[in-house]
């Protein structure tokens, strides 16, 4: 099924248009509880892998099964789990490498120490679909033999739907201050701040980061800011944005009906964080960085 993204409550051009030079086209991903195969985008689901490619394990000193440092999990290497997949077909704004057209984004099930942050580690792979289905396929991904459930996705269709957001974090400090007074009269009039009907925070390729602490852009080593390609977020109900083809209520309306949280993929990320994959695309190989917020 094809997802529809509502209109918004307002027209941003006519109420606030120094706005506008700051839209970004994201596709929001929806994902929702499912059987997914390895030939379909997903969340969680499995990947088209080569039988002949080892599997992604993770041997981190000091990964542990909880956040925030208790019960450290060890020696033997946990296996990666699948966190996304997605084919070219399915998210046409999506910029791929050339002669690939499948990404898939895994990641250990263990949170990791990174200073400031305990994430789990993303591992990205760029695939041609055509070359890796003329091989033998990998038919049973091994299982992790522990895991921090926080980061362990249920299997989850998507449904991709493109869109255009406007930035929560990521703009100057007096459009931010201008932006923030204006939500408060928004939400006074229409019951709705400009951050919920104009930002997202759920799943998503490209777009803005959904930060929901301030933002930590990386740097490539080459000097230049990355481009945000995906992220994976806790939030998946939606609130404005909930698909027209979920609302309990008439019509289009914002304030209709919210996306059941057991119909999603079941990762509460700390405490309803996200993880946001950035990647360079002028750099050989793209290299990708990879932040988390709660």
């Amino acid at each position: 099924m094809r997802f529809t993204v509502p209109p918004p409550p307002l027209d941003l051009a006519e109420h606030f248009p120094d706005l506008l030079p700051h839209a970004r086209s994201t596709t929001l991903l929806y994902p929702r509880a499912g059987a997914p195969s390895r030939q379909e985008s997903s969340l969680g689901g499995p990947l088209l892998w080569p039988a002949n490619e080892p599997w992604p394990m993770c041997s981190a000193s000091g990964h542990c099964a909880m956040a925030y440092g208790s019960a450290v999990v060890g020696p033997a290497p946990v296996a990666a789990v699948p966190v996304l997949q997605l084919f070219a077909r399915d998210v046409p704004a999506l910029i791929f490498p050339v002669g690939r057209d499948v990404l898939q984004v895994l990641w250990c099930p263990l949170v990791h120490d990174e200073g400031d942050q305990w994430c789990p580690v993303p591992m990205i792979r760029w695939r041609s679909s055509v070359e890796t289905a003329a091989e033998p396929l990998l038919d049973d991904a091994p299982q992790p033999y522990e895991f921090d459930e926080d980061f362990l996705p249920r299997a989850c269709s998507v449904h991709p739907a493109e869109t255009v957001e406007y930035p929560n974090w990521d703009m100057p400090q007096e459009l931010s201050e201008r932006v923030g007074r204006w939500s408060e009269e928004m939400e006074q009039t229409l019951g709705i701040s400009y951050f919920d009907a104009f930002s997202t925070s759920q799943s998503k390729v490209g777009g803005y980061p959904g930060w929901t602490q301030s933002p930590q852009w990386p740097d490539c080593a080459c000097g230049e800011r990355m481009e945000h390609l995906v992220t994976v977020s806790a939030s998946e109900s939606c609130g404005r944005w909930l698909p027209v083809e979920e609302r309990t209520g008439p019509g289009s309306g914002w304030d209709h009906g919210t996306a059941p949280e057991d119909n999603s993929h079941g990762m509460d990320m700390g405490d309803m964080g996200g993880v946001y994959i950035f990647v360079c695309r002028s750099c050989p190989g793209w290299p990708t960085a990879h932040r988390y917020d709660c």
